[in-house]
């Protein structure tokens, strides 16, 4: 079952073996075998706020894709961050979120940030990639795009839905920060990176197009929108990541706005990522503040970069054991049509944190 921990919920293991799996608020892997397609599950879901519960009912079909998008999000994350000290994950390795809640700490860091971001971009992703495929029932390919380009070509195809993505992702991700009211200076910092995440995915929309004509001779060219890999997403909000900018509330008039905390910070645009507070080393393990330390993990002795010992390992020094790695070799193409390769083995050191 999911039991909500401020800004997040977790999912209590099913047995000793399993940890606990973190994912943010509104975006969560149902306890449930197959589809969620019956709206009356949708109130089993606990950790939703009462919104979300509405919007469950009355989007269930689209409820899968909205998980996969939060699975989305996390392999991701760990992907951007596997060599950094904070690398989106927890105790026992588990391919989950860090733990960064709003009753810790350790909320409003720019790791917060990333992961509101990505998450977003993550569940708008995922709809739209849902609405192109026809899996679901309310929308389909962007058919709005139509007639003559200023280039020459013609629209045609099925441009992906991405309006129709964001517009969920806005209804459902944003809808426990809105609840929490503008008067919330990390209501705001939230809602601000989760809007960033998705513009990621709009502002890098690509052309895709194909040629007709008597042996495609291009003489009409046919031209579709599709969203660039998520890859390239989860790029570039790393990229936003490390130049996120510290932020502070101001009251304007009747509004609470964030800016930036210092006058020597560049003022940041719609499609930046803001935070309120410095982050932890996380060096050590502080499992209150959601930091679980670099203890046990593994190092490159040879490089100067946050993967390298020193850094990683914050100065502890680290160990040097030796293992054995398994690789093909002495590869053969053979006639016709395999290749056929042998086997070698070799022993590696291997570096991990003390």
């Amino acid at each position: 079952r999911l039991v909500p921990l401020g800004l997040y919920c977790i999912k209590e293991p099913r047995s000793h073996h399993s940890g606990l799996t973190l994912l943010p608020s509104g975006l969560w892997t149902p306890p449930l075998t197959g589809a969620l397609r019956d709206s009356s599950a949708c109130e089993g879901l606990k950790g939703l706020a009462e919104e979300q519960v509405w919007i469950c009912q009355r989007q269930a079909e689209a409820m899968d894709s909205v998980k996969r998008g939060a699975e989305l999000a996390i392999e991701e994350c760990q992907h951007q961050f596997h060599n950094r000290r904070w690398n989106c994950s927890i105790l026992q390795g588990l391919q989950v979120f860090g733990k960064v809640s709003a009753s810790l700490p350790s909320a409003g860091t720019r790791e917060s940030a990333f992961i509101h971001a990505i998450s977003s971009a993550g569940v708008a992703f995922a709809v739209t990639r849902a609405c192109s495929r026809g899996e679901l029932e309310k929308c389909g390919c962007d058919h709005k795009i139509r007639g003559v380009s200023p280039e020459g070509f013609q629209w045609s195809g099925c441009s992906d839905n991405l309006s129709y993505g964001i517009a969920l992702s806005q209804a459902f991700v944003d809808n426990p920060e809105r609840s929490r009211g503008v008067s919330s200076s990390r209501a705001l910092m939230n809602l601000h990176n989760n809007e960033a995440g998705r513009k990621a995915i709009l502002s890098h929309m690509k052309v895709e197009c194909k040629c007709h004509g008597v042996s495609g001779s291009c003489e009409v060219r046919t031209c579709w929108k599709v969203m660039p890999p998520f890859r390239k997403v989860g790029n570039i909000l790393k990229e936003k990541f490390e130049g996120a900018t510290e932020v502070h509330p101001k009251r304007v008039g009747s509004r609470k706005l964030l800016v930036p905390k210092s006058t020597r910070f560049k003022p940041y645009t719609a499609h930046d990522l803001v935070y309120l507070v410095a982050s932890p080393d996380f060096c050590d393990q502080n499992p209150r503040r959601g930091v679980f330390g670099t203890s046990g993990r593994q190092c490159n002795r040879t490089s100067h970069a946050m993967d390298g010992c020193e850094l990683l390992c914050c100065g502890r020094g680290f160990r040097t054991t030796q293992g054995e790695v398994v690789e093909r070799c002495s590869c053969k193409f053979r006639w016709c049509c395999s290749v056929k390769c042998k086997q070698c083995r070799h022993l590696v050191e291997i570096h991990t944190c003390r």
